[in-house]
């Protein structure tokens, strides 16, 4: 039965055949292979343009207001609200559920001008390395974070909440947790 009805397309009388529409298994089976044209134009690879020396192929990205921050954890709250500023689709609104799929604390060193530079974990989720890795490059494409100008460079620490939907909320501004 299975034989049948995996050949019935080529049982059909030709009358009836011209009426219904073939499958692109069916068309291509009935027709010898079509030999390749001479209008046919071959794809060229692209030329990789590169930026000349000094410039950045990158869009430039407008530094954020100096932080007033006196202290580290003062200044956690900055860039939080940064990190924020610049993830408004995947901060989880309201309260969090009472169990999360990943709790990771995390070290950032901010530079004078609000330049990342290492980036060290206090408590990592390690049974979900893929919430390490979005954090990491959250965190770095948030780059620049407001400039610390009281304290110059410094190294902040926040605690980032992750809901198994991809989403999450940083200790620091989170809306609390049921």
């Amino acid at each position: 039965m299975l034989v049948a009805v995996a050949a019935w397309p080529f049982l059909v009388p030709p009358a009836l055949a011209q009426k219904t529409p073939a499958t692109p298994s069916a068309r291509t089976a009935s027709k010898p292979a079509a030999k390749a044209t001479p209008k046919t134009k071959t794809i060229k690879p692209r030329r990789r343009v590169r930026p000349a020396a000094g410039q950045s192929s990158a869009r430039p990205v407008p530094v954020p207001e100096a932080s007033d921050a006196a202290t580290a954890r003062a200044y956690r709250k900055d860039a939080a609200r940064h990190l924020y500023s610049l993830n408004l689709g995947s901060i989880y609104k309201g309260r969090m559920p009472p169990l999360l799929y990943a709790v990771g604390v995390l070290q950032v060193h901010v530079d004078r001008q609000g330049r990342v530079g290492t980036i060290s974990w206090m408590r990592a989720p390690s049974h979900a390395p893929e919430v390490m890795r979005a954090i990491e490059r959250l965190v770095r494409a948030a780059e620049p974070f407001p400039p610390p100008a009281l304290v110059g460079g410094l190294i902040y620490t926040d605690t980032w909440l992750w809901h198994k939907s991809g989403k999450w909320q940083l200790d620091t501004l989170t809306e609390g947790q049921d």
